[in-house]
């Protein structure tokens, strides 16, 4: 049964997935300023190769079972999402030494007007009207949070676009491979492999080390354990029970914590504009996943059985 119920309150399977990928997003939000730290040490494909390695280090013992039962999609699938995420934190990481962290912020978060169009044109699936509309609102949030007021268009926001198609693609391809293949497992060999991938670059391209301060570790060991390890792992289960527009709603307040932990941990202060652009962007997200009107008797009946 995937409905929950006390008293009014109803928690369907999809909500509690929804709310495990909002805890994703508060993680995600803090890897912008915890990119920014480790790259002054460390080169993009290098922080990349330990990011991933440490994390399937972390997570592959706990899950050893589901890993041992994979079958041959489950690796084939895996194998794809990682050649994705290679793409995206590439990008990402090169970008963020070129552009600020704030433009890196919304360009990425680009990704949730990608989704529903993937989604509608690979997937074939009706848009519901609720999400068109946070689709809508949340773009309108991004800017006034992220953008200064140059709008500027330099190499660095190029590449966070491209981490943005990336991410997009990613999101969409774990909604159709998590359907077909044990999702934990899915979600823990792609962070393997993206490891092998990344350390195997960085061997040919750049000088392979350590973090050798404390700062560096600190912020290595967040992006492998907290934002990488715990972040797909979750994301790989809850979208098993949500769809992809959903989730990337949801993404899309990556800003949003990227800037309170930025306030948290550099004392950075938003202007009036980027408090109204993360008031939008809640806003976005609420219209998305509540349901205002009451749900009929077949929609109900499909929720408990599923």
């Amino acid at each position: 049964m995937s409905m929950y119920k006390r008293g009014n309150f109803a928690l369907t399977r999809q909500t509690r997935a929804d709310l495990m990928l909002l805890a994703v997003t508060v993680f995600w939000g803090s890897s912008y300023f915890l990119t920014k730290l480790a790259l002054d040490e460390l080169q993009p494909f290098n922080l990349t190769a330990l990011r991933f390695i440490i994390a399937f280090i972390v997570s592959a013992p706990i899950f050893y079972k589901n890993i041992l039962k994979s079958d041959i999609r489950t690796i084939k699938y895996s194998l794809i999402l990682a050649a994705i995420l290679i793409g995206m934190f590439i990008s990402m990481s090169f970008g963020l030494k070129y552009t600020t962290a704030s433009n890196a912020g919304f360009l990425i978060s680009l990704a949730v007007i990608i989704i529903p169009l993937l989604s509608y044109v690979f997937l074939k699936q009706k848009i519901e009207k609720k999400v068109i509309i946070g689709v809508c609102i949340a773009p309108i949030g991004i800017a006034l949070l992220s953008l200064d007021s140059r709008l500027s268009i330099s190499g660095g926001d190029l590449l966070c676009i491209l981490c943005a198609a990336f991410s997009a693609i990613h999101v969409v391809a774990m909604e159709v491979f998590t359907k077909k293949v044990d999702s934990i497992a899915l979600g823990i060999l792609q962070l393997g492999f993206a490891g092998v991938f990344s350390i195997v670059f960085s061997l040919f391209t750049e000088t392979v080390r350590l973090p050798a301060t404390a700062v560096s570790w600190g912020s290595t060991l967040a992006l492998s354990i907290l934002c990488t390890a715990f972040g797909y792992v979750v994301q790989a289960a809850a979208q098993k029970h949500t769809s992809a527009t959903h989730a990337g709603l949801i993404f899309s307040l990556e800003p949003v914590f990227s800037a309170i932990c930025g306030f948290i941990f550099l004392e950075e202060l938003l202007p009036a504009r980027g408090y109204a652009g993360a008031a939008i962007l809640l806003l976005s997200v609420l219209i998305a996943e509540v349901n205002f009107g009451k749900k009929n008797a077949k929609a109900r009946q499909m929720d408990i059985q599923q």
